[in-house]
């Protein structure tokens, strides 16, 4: 039997207006804040692990983009 993970419910955002476009650096940002959240709340090791793996691969390309310009 598996084990079935309840994750809280995000804060709303104010900083995209609903129906608004999304960029992606926006995208990015929020993603790598579910990502700590999810790290923070989740049991199993693995997935934590996997979690904090993606953080890390969206926050390189997050800082590579603002190295850029």
């Amino acid at each position: 039997m598996g084990q079935v993970l309840q994750f809280r419910l995000p804060p709303v955002r104010d900083e995209v207006q609903p129906g608004a476009e999304l960029d992606l650096l926006s995208a990015v940002d929020f993603a790598l804040r579910d990502l700590i959240d999810i790290a923070n709340h989740v049991t199993l090791e693995a997935v934590r692990e996997q979690a904090k793996a993606c953080h890390a691969m969206l926050a390189a390309a997050y800082d590579a983009e603002f190295e850029r310009a």
